[in-house]
């Protein structure tokens, strides 16, 4: 299948910004060495940059350590009106970036859209929570004397953010931080950096100070993060991203003794009991499984239909996969765009076929489209077994695997069936089993008849092998604070 390219509207590819951001300048690397940014839709250069290195991480520490005291000082109302006009400049470009997004990420524009709306709130979200760092006063149980504990700011932070949101990964971190009073480095992923470069003018524009906030675009990501993680003033890693790179990134925290959150992998069930109203299930499935593609750690990715409606089920999914318009994300009425990049596509064809070879079927999809860029067809596979790879590995592409159950036990089993615990869905009508199975599901968030379940102001995290922390919520806040107690007498 062959695609036309559609150009966007409001981003001139020849004014973005490109370069590393330190101490509130733009700037080339220290060895003036740069990469390509390219389009998913096309496999074609978008633009190049700069390429940053292990003394670029010293230089953004240095600036990000000069500017912490000022603005961990700055009265917690100021700091959370910055961020409230960083919320009004971002609505304001709203479509910009969207199309910004579409362009690096490949993502369809309405996903890219929803992208921003939500990315903004984080901003908006914890300009209203930089007040609410709230400490606490109580009696020492001897009556002796007062325990005062107070929340001050962590200091220095590493956000290490990936491709599939790259503004709401971003401002999830920077929200938060800001608010506490932290200065931030934030190294955004290689394949999506323009939109990290942008956020930092918004920042900049809405008044943050020189070196609060720094972006350190490269490919040398590991060396460029271990020399932040070993720098001592750097006291927060928060990272997103697989399960397997955020093993490592806790080796390296665990050199210095670096606080983290990690928001790491996901293998999400979505649970149909027989008793399900079908209509709600198969839209929450769509939402859960198609939102940005596929390409979230919060995508359904494993679906276990209860045998009754199992086929009637699997039969709706499919008509609603396959009336889906695949195409390049700009195009009018397109409601997938292409993976991110080639490896991605790889990756999910593996995996499709892996499980046919195990005895899986394909309802729908299941092939490359054929042209340039980096697309996949929805998919839908039924008659799964238990053992096939999709059922085991985290997708991050439109497939969904379908795989049927008897009793609510069996349920429960097969979806906790994984080193993951980030988010459950599950859809019923019956309240009392779909609370009594939510609190058995062994993740950090369910969806209990819902297919999203992000919100800026709910805790966004998982168990296991899904990640340490919250962000987001109050929660989120208090991630980016130390516990200081006082001991004191009068």
């Amino acid at each position: 299948m062959t695609f036309t390219a559609h150009s966007p509207a409001l981003v001139h590819l020849d004014t973005l910004p490109t370069e590393l951001y330190l101490a509130g300048r733009r700037r080339a690397s220290s060895d003036d060495s740069w990469f390509d940014v390219l389009d998913p839709a096309t496999g074609a250069v978008l633009t190049r940059v700069a390429n940053a290195t292990a003394e670029d991480a010293r230089a953004a520490v240095d600036a990000a350590d000069a500017a912490l005291p000022r603005w961990a000082a700055t009265p917690p109302r100021e700091r959370g009106e910055v961020l409230r006009r960083a919320f009004e400049l971002m609505t304001g470009r709203a479509e910009e970036l969207a199309e910004l997004i579409v362009l690096e990420n490949g993502k369809a524009l309405t996903d890219a859209r929803a992208e921003v709306a939500y990315a903004a709130e984080f901003f908006r979200w914890y300009a209203e929570e930089a007040v609410r760092a709230a400490g606490t006063l109580q009696t020492a149980p001897s009556g002796a004397n007062r325990i005062l504990v107070l929340r001050q700011p962590v200091g220095v932070c590493v956000l290490v953010t990936p491709w599939n949101f790259p503004a709401a990964m971003a401002t999830r971190k920077i929200g938060p931080a800001l608010a506490a009073g932290c200065s931030v480095v934030l190294k955004p992923a290689s394949d999506t950096p323009l939109t990290a470069l942008a956020l930092a003018a918004v920042l900049e524009e809405a008044g943050v100070p020189a070196g609060v906030v720094n972006v350190l675009p490269s490919r040398r990501s590991g060396e460029v993060v271990s020399a932040m993680l070993d720098d001592p003033r750097v006291r927060k890693l928060s990272f997103t991203g697989s399960t397997e790179v955020g093993r490592e990134l806790l080796a390296m925290a665990a050199r210095t003794v670096v606080n983290t959150s990690m928001e790491l992998g996901g293998n999400a069930p979505f649970l149909v009991f027989a008793d399900a109203d079908l209509d709600e299930a198969v839209a929450g499935a769509m939402v859960a499984k198609m939102r940005n593609g596929g390409e979230a750690c919060t995508a359904a990715n494993r679906f276990y239909v209860q045998a009754p409606v199992a086929a009637e089920f699997t039969a709706r999914l499919a008509d609603a996969m396959s009336s889906l318009t695949v195409g390049p994300g700009l195009a009018p009425g397109v409601q997938v765009g292409p993976l991110v990049n080639e490896a991605s596509r790889a990756k999910v064809h593996e995996l499709v076929r892996g499980s046919v070879d195990a005895g899986a079927g394909v309802v729908t999809g299941g092939r490359p489209l054929d042209g340039d860029g980096f697309f996949y067809p929805p998919t839908v596979l039924a008659h799964v077994p238990a053992g096939a790879p999709v059922l085991h590995e985290e997708i991050f592409g439109p497939v969904a695997p379908v795989v049927t159950f008897d009793t609510e036990e069996e349920a429960v089993q097969l979806a906790n069936d994984t080193e993951y615990g980030l988010v459950s869905y599950l859809y019923t009508s019956d309240l009392a089993r779909g609370l009594r199975v939510s609190e058995r599901l062994d993740s950090g968030m369910v969806g209990l008849n819902r297919g999203v379940v992000s919100d800026p102001a709910a805790p966004f995290g998982g168990t296991k092998q899904s990640g340490i922390g919250r962000e987001g919520g109050h929660e989120g806040l208090v991630d980016y604070t130390e516990s200081k107690y006082i001991a004191l007498s009068w």
